[in-house]
Formats: C-alpha cells, structure tokens, sequence
C-alpha cells in the first residue's frame, strides 16, 4: 500500500513586482520543485498561489488620498458613523486614514467584547466578571477605559482604542456598541466597515432612516487608470503596502488560473487544479481568532475545485461494517466499500463526521497556513494526492 497520499508544500519564489509574468514563474517555481524533491506530478494536483502576489504583479495599489477623494464624493460633507471595523493595522489602519481624510468628522462605532474575527478588545471572562453577560450595552470610549481598564490585544500588544484615535486626532470620536443602529444617534450617513455582514447592516440601517449607507466594496470600487479598484470587493481584501498605500484584493483571478491550468498542461501533460487564495477559514483556538478578514477565501479556481468532498467514516465503517474482519481482509473489504460508495453521503451514517465543507475552503485554509504570513517566501503551494482516498493505488 502506497504510504503517502496528500503532500502539502510551499514553493519558493522570487520577489514578484508589478508586470512580472506570474503564469510562467508559478509553474517555472512549481516545476523545479517537483524535479529538486523528487516529486511525481499527476492529475488532479493543485497548484494554489496566493492573492498578494497575483495583485502586486497586477499592480493593484491605491493611496490613502485615493481613498479620501471617494469618500468626500459619496459621504459629502458633515458628521459620517463608520461601524465595525476590525481591530487591525495591516487590514485598516490606511484605509482609517483615507476615511477620516475625506470626512469633517467621524464616529467609529466598535463592536465588543472582539470585532468581526474575533481580535478582541478585552476577553469575554473579564466582562463576565464585571457582570457584562449580554454585550447590549453601549459605552463612549472613555466608559469603557474606566469598566475594564487596560484594552490591549492578547497578541500584538495594541491598544486599538488608541491606535485608531491617534489616526484620526482631533476629527473622531470612538463609542462601543454591538447595536449597527446606534450610529444613527449621532449622524445619518454611515460606512459599513464589516466584511461578512455588510449587506445584513446596510440593509437595517437603510431601514431605520439612514441617509446615505456605503460598505467598503463600494470604495475604490470602479476602474480606474490612475489608482487601483475592485469592481467586486472595492478595498475589503486590501492590507497595508506602505504607509499611505493598500495594495487591494487581486482583479480577473480567474483569468489567471485558467492560464496557470493552460500553462502547466501544456507543459507536463496534467490537469492540474489551481485556484488563488487568501486567508483560510479557520479559527484559533487561543485567541478566538477568526481568520477570515478576506471577503472570501478563494476568489477564482478551475471546475475541478467546485463542491464538497463525498467521503464516508472509515472509523464508522471499521466499527460497524466491517468490525469482524482484521488485516489485509479488512483492508481489501474497505476499499471495496469505498469504490462502491454512493455519490450522494449526506443522509448515510457512513458519511457521519466527515464535515463536508466546500473544497476551496478547505484547501484555501491548508494553503493558508502551509503559506505562513511572514518570511517564508512560499506564496505558491504544490498539493500532490489531494483527492486520493483509502482505495487509491
């Protein structure tokens, strides 16, 4: 029996600037690294590059007065609520500037005990402890200080209550509330800072006598020949490229993969699966950090990609059905279950604890932490044997 099934590696490559040609160095780096470690290529291996290259060889950048000059057009002037961001300097830190750049005043309105995903403010035990049970209370930022003390980010150390008030200075003011609407106590034009529930609180708040509502995918969110865009995501997606520059979520990604898929075809024969993604969707269990500040964690990949695996529960099926067989009788009995299973698992005890999620998720998220975030200098990763299962020779 074949000893190793899927191998997860990350592929080093140069240092990718705007106009390179990410189609040939991806599989020029993916190629010599199967050749170097000996790896045999076939069909149905991935080959996942991450979405800050694909951008930068795009050169998909923006300034904080790129940001500025579309918000004072869509915000007009006077007081502007911006809800919810999430608590950190590399994802918002340059858009914070080019915000409050292009309003007269602004309200930041923080969800607590943690943003979003899952960066907290201060941990849910302490607001227990103080009798907080609910989180439906709404504070000013210095009611806050003065109910639970220090704010800092169990990781990073930042107080993002002071970070995010010495961005904006004297033209902000920082409350704490878990309600979208108790921004409109204080003005009726409002930015949707959330990711994953921007439409939801847009919605409501339009609802409840908002004036002018924008999400941050409708920011820099038209093409543009002087500066970078999303057409789909705007700025969400974007991260810190320099102080006083995003570098936004990559453009036509699928393009790309289709290229990539082409290109690697052409040059081993194989149909490879490839897909570009960003950040992975899992959540640590220290922190209670949600990973996912993408808007989603793969925006392209080849139709190989699409759907949920359809696996059965060898240790249900060693309990159960073949509970009575041992050694090489167990294991041909096994195969032959799995060859034979049904297309269609969900409502079979066989398929229990499999957790069927979508393979871009899954793969996204091995990708993502195969990748690493900082000097490892993987932003391309080759998985081998993917899709193989118990009875593949």
């Amino acid at each position: 029996m074949r000893a190793v099934t899927t191998l997860a590696c990350g592929v080093r490559a140069p240092i990718i600037r705007a106009g390179d040609n990410l189609v040939k160095i991806t599989a020029d780096c993916v190629l010599e690294a199967a050749k170097q470690n000996q790896i045999k290529l076939k069909d149905k291996d991935i080959v996942a590059v991450t979405e800050a290259v694909v951008a930068k060889s795009q050169g998909n950048f923006a300034s904080v007065e790129d940001i500025a000059k579309e918000v004072k057009a869509k915000m007009g002037k006077g007081k502007v609520g911006l809800i919810f961001p999430i608590l950190s300097r590399n994802r918002f830190s340059q858009i914070l500037k080019g915000i409050v750049e292009g309003v007269d005043k602004l309200v930041i309105q923080l969800s607590y005990p943690f943003d979003e995903v899952g960066n907290p403010l201060v941990s849910i035990d302490k607001l227990y402890d103080l009798g907080i049970h609910n989180f439906n209370q709404d504070f000013t930022s210095q009611q806050f200080y003065k109910l639970v003390g220090s704010v800092e980010h169990p990781f990073t150390g930042i107080d993002y209550i002071k970070a995010y008030s010495e961005i904006c200075g004297n033209k902000a003011e920082i409350i704490l509330s878990n309600d979208p609407c108790e921004i409109l106590k204080h003005t009726n034009k409002v930015i949707c800072a959330d990711i994953h529930s921007r439409k939801r609180n847009k919605k409501l708040l339009l609802a409840s006598g908002a004036k002018k509502v924008i999400c941050l995918d409708e920011i820099l969110n038209k093409k543009s020949t002087k500066h970078g865009y999303h057409e789909q995501f705007g700025v969400l997606g974007s991260n810190m490229s320099s102080d006083g520059t995003i570098k936004l979520f990559p453009r036509d990604c699928q393009k790309f993969v289709d290229k990539l898929q082409a290109e690697l075809k052409k040059r081993t024969g194989l149909n490879f699966e490839c897909m570009v993604y960003g950040d992975g969707a899992f959540k640590d269990p220290v922190g209670g950090i949600w990973e996912l500040a993408d808007p989603v964690v793969s925006p392209a990949f080849t139709e190989g990609l699409k759907g949920t695996p359809n696996e059965i529960k060898l240790k249900y099926v060693a309990d159960n059905q073949i509970s009575d067989l041992n050694g090489e009788e167990a294991v041909d009995a096994m195969k032959n279950i799995i060859k034979k299973k049904s297309k269609n698992l969900k409502e079979d005890n066989s398929s229990l604890g499999t957790t069927p999620r979508r393979y871009t998720d899954l793969v996204g998220s091995l990708c993502d932490l195969v990748s690493g975030s900082g000097d490892k200098g993987t932003p391309i990763v080759l998985i081998t044997g993917y899709f193989d299962n118990y009875a593949t020779e």
